[in-house]
C-alpha cells in the first residue's frame, strides 16, 4: 500500500489565498478542487488539468510529475493540501504544482475554507432579520416566525445555507441575504397595498425558503442532500412550517403555507391561479430579488 504523501513545499511557500497568488509565489494550502482532467500536452505527455478553489476565489492549476500516482491520491470535490507556485501562463494565473494529495479523513475540514460567502456583515442582517420579523404582529404567526428562525433547530442552519448552488445567492449566508432582501421589499408594498394582510406576506417571506435549511450539504462544494434531493425546498420547507405552525387556526395555517408552496409559481402544482393575492405577491417579490441578483452576478445573458 501507498504510503502517506508527504507535501515539500517550495522554498519560502506560505499559505496565501486565491486572490493573494501573484506571478512567481511558492505556496502551500488547502483548496477544493472542483475540476480535475487528464489531458495530453503537444509533446505527447499526460498532465493533470485542475482548479482549485477557496473562498476568495478559484485557479486553474496543473502537475505534470508522477500523474498516474498523484491522481490516484485525490478526486474531483475533494478538500486538498496542494505546494507549488504561482505562474502567468499565456496571460493567465496558473498554479504549477509541486504535489497535491486529499486532506486525510482524520484531520478537520472546514467548508467555509473553500465555499464562497456572502459579502455582507452576518450581524448587519441579524439584525435586519429581527426587525423584519417584529413587523409579524399577528401572535400566531410571530410565533412561528420566532420558533423556526431564532430558537428551533433549523435556526443555526439558516445562517449559514446558501440558496441556490450556482444561481442567485450561491454562497454561504446567501438564504438569510435573499430573505431579508424579499421581506424589506414586502414592507414597501404593504404600505402601496394597505389591503393586503402584511403579517401573512411578512411572515411568508421570511419562512418561503426556510427548506433550504435541509436542502444542502457542505463539503469542498455545495451539494444536494438526498432529502433535497428527493423532496426539494418547497416539501421540506412545508414540513418545518407545518410542524411550528400545528397550534395555529387551520385557516391561518393554511394560508400561511399556500404562500409558501406557491413562491415559485402554480405550475408546479398544477394549480390554476394562485390561492391569495399575498401569495402573488410573494411570487413577485421572490422573483425580483432573484432575477436581479443573479443579473448582477453573472449578467444578463
Amino acid at each position: 500500500m501507498e504510503a502517506a504523501a508527504q507535501i515539500t513545499p517550495a522554498t519560502g511557500s506560505e499559505s496565501p489565498s486565491v486572490a493573494e497568488l501573484t506571478p512567481g509565489r511558492a505556496f502551500r494550502g488547502r483548496y477544493a478542487c472542483v475540476r480535475k482532467d487528464r489531458l495530453t500536452a503537444r509533446n505527447g505527455s499526460a498532465y493533470l488539468s485542475l482548479e482549485l478553489r477557496d473562498r476568495t476565489g478559484s485557479i486553474p492549476a496543473r502537475i505534470f510529475r508522477d500523474i498516474d500516482t498523484v491522481g490516484a491520491r485525490f478526486e474531483r470535490g475533494d478538500a486538498v493540501e496542494a505546494s507549488g507556485r504561482a505562474e502567468r501562463f499565456r496571460g493567465q494565473m496558473v498554479a504549477e504544482l509541486s504535489d497535491i494529495r486529499k486532506v486525510g479523513d482524520g484531520e478537520e475540514v472546514d467548508p467555509a475554507e473553500f465555499l464562497p460567502a456572502a459579502y455582507r456583515d452576518r450581524e448587519e442582517l441579524e439584525g435586519f432579520l429581527e426587525h423584519l420579523a417584529r413587523e409579524v404582529h399577528d401572535p400566531g404567526l410571530r410565533a412561528v416566525v420566532d420558533t423556526i428562525l431564532f430558537s428551533g433547530p433549523s435556526a443555526e442552519e439558516f445562517r449559514r445555507a446558501p440558496c441556490t448552488r450556482g444561481g442567485h445567492h450561491a454562497y454561504l449566508g446567501g438564504l438569510i441575504e435573499h430573505t431579508v432582501a424579499v421581506a424589506t421589499l414586502v414592507t414597501e408594498l404593504a404600505t402601496l397595498h394597505p389591503r393586503l394582510d402584511s403579517d401573512l406576506l411578512m411572515a411568508a417571506a421570511l419562512l418561503h425558503d426556510v427548506g433550504k435549511t435541509r436542502e444542502f450539504t457542505y463539503g469542498a462544494e455545495i451539494a444536494l442532500s438526498e432529502e433535497g434531493r428527493l423532496l426539494g425546498h418547497l416539501q421540506i420547507g412545508a414540513e418545518i412550517i407545518g410542524a411550528a405552525a400545528s397550534g395555529l387556526p387551520e385557516q391561518r395555517r393554511t394560508s400561511l403555507l399556500s404562500c409558501v408552496l406557491t413562491h415559485h409559481g402554480t405550475e408546479a402544482l398544477r394549480l390554476r391561479a394562485f390561492p391569495s393575492p399575498e401569495a402573488i405577491a410573494l411570487y413577485r417579490l421572490n422573483a425580483l430579488d432573484a432575477q436581479v441578483k443573479g443579473a448582477l452576478e453573472h449578467g444578463t445573458g
